[in-house]
């Protein structure tokens, strides 16, 4: 047994690790023995569980190489419902696996004219019936939110009536609203409208200092920094700066899939966090590693609190001190 510092989610705790049964476990707080944690031999570095990555398209990678990664968390953001299920099934092995399944989209809405967009993996909604469908449809395929395009750039929007028919039915089977948010106002809009979330962190355009304070207390994003080039990654990353200054919640994700990026955690996408103020305990809030203290959570190791977290490793037991 072990004296270990570990994170919350929230804050840095003191604990316990040790190797029982072949697996590791970690307490909260000191041993259940009239030992003192400072009586034990104490983990050089900090604890932490596998971290999240909020925006993936697993149908696009070659999921198998999430083992050799250090997330232990994965929100598939547009996909084949049944394909990312079963999907879901093999990754299990690897990392925990939520999905919203297929995007929701107007009839000739974004992404149904995109190659890169499977079969199966958008529904185009006509009407309310056909809302209210498609979100039964989701929920009963397992998802843990609902995917909305909302890209006037690429085609057809929904109008403010349908885009709150699904919020509404989305609502009614405990699901939030991810909205892909994309052209002149779309940030705006999704948030007005009853989004929980934005799939990306508003790149399209500057929000004004009062459109991101009234975000900051509605809707949380998340960033897909690295994604972007040029004026439209500025664009991105002084947005999130503002926002993060304002006390939105930001939270990591990639879109894992579009394009040639890491099968795990991205350092670039780390990079640009950083850049637009997120570091330490800050960062990590945004990676929302797992709970250590779940048996089941992929356990981290760090070299120390403000460690980068592309220095993260799994913990062993070859860690721990006799």
């Amino acid at each position: 047994m072990n004296a270990a510092t570990f994170f919350d989610g929230e804050e840095w705790r003191d604990g316990t690790i040790e190797m029982i049964d072949g697996r590791m476990l970690l307490r909260a707080g000191s041993p259940a023995s009239d030992l003192r944690l400072s009586d034990l031999p104490r983990l050089d570095g900090v604890i932490v569980g596998g971290f999240t990555d909020h925006h993936v398209h697993l149908q696009l990678v070659d999921h198998a190489l999430l083992h050799d990664s250090t997330l232990g968390r994965v929100i598939d953001l547009g996909g084949n419902p049944a394909a990312v299920a079963a999907l879901t099934e093999g990754a299990a092995r690897f990392v925990s696996v939520a999905f919203a399944g297929a995007f929701l989209t107007p009839v000739g809405g974004y992404p149904s004219d995109r190659d890169w967009a499977p079969a199966g993996s958008f529904r185009e909604i006509a009407d309310t019936a056909a809302a209210t469908a498609a979100v039964a449809e989701m929920a009963d395929a397992g998802a843990s939110c609902i995917k909305v395009a909302n890209n006037s750039t690429a085609g057809p929007v929904f109008s403010d009536f349908l885009f709150r028919a699904i919020v509404e039915a989305a609502a009614s089977r405990g699901l939030p609203v991810v909205a892909h948010a994309e052209g002149e106002g779309g940030a705006q809009r999704a948030a007005r409208l009853g989004a929980a979330r934005l799939a990306h962190a508003p790149f399209t355009e500057r929000l004004d200092d009062a459109e991101v304070t009234a975000q900051a207390a509605s809707i949380s994003w998340i960033s897909t920094l690295a994604v972007h080039e040029g004026d439209t990654h500025a664009t991105a990353v002084d947005n999130v700066r503002r926002f993060h200054a304002a006390g939105g919640i930001v939270l990591y994700g990639t879109d894992m899939g579009n394009g040639p990026m890491p099968v795990g955690l991205n350092p670039a996408e780390l990079a640009a966090l950083r850049d637009a103020g997120l570091d330490g305990i800050d960062l990590l809030r945004a990676l929302a590693p797992q709970n250590p203290l779940d048996p089941a959570a992929l356990l981290l190791r760090l070299p120390g609190t403000d460690a980068d977290p592309t220095l993260a490793r799994p913990l062993t037991s070859a860690d721990l001190k006799a």
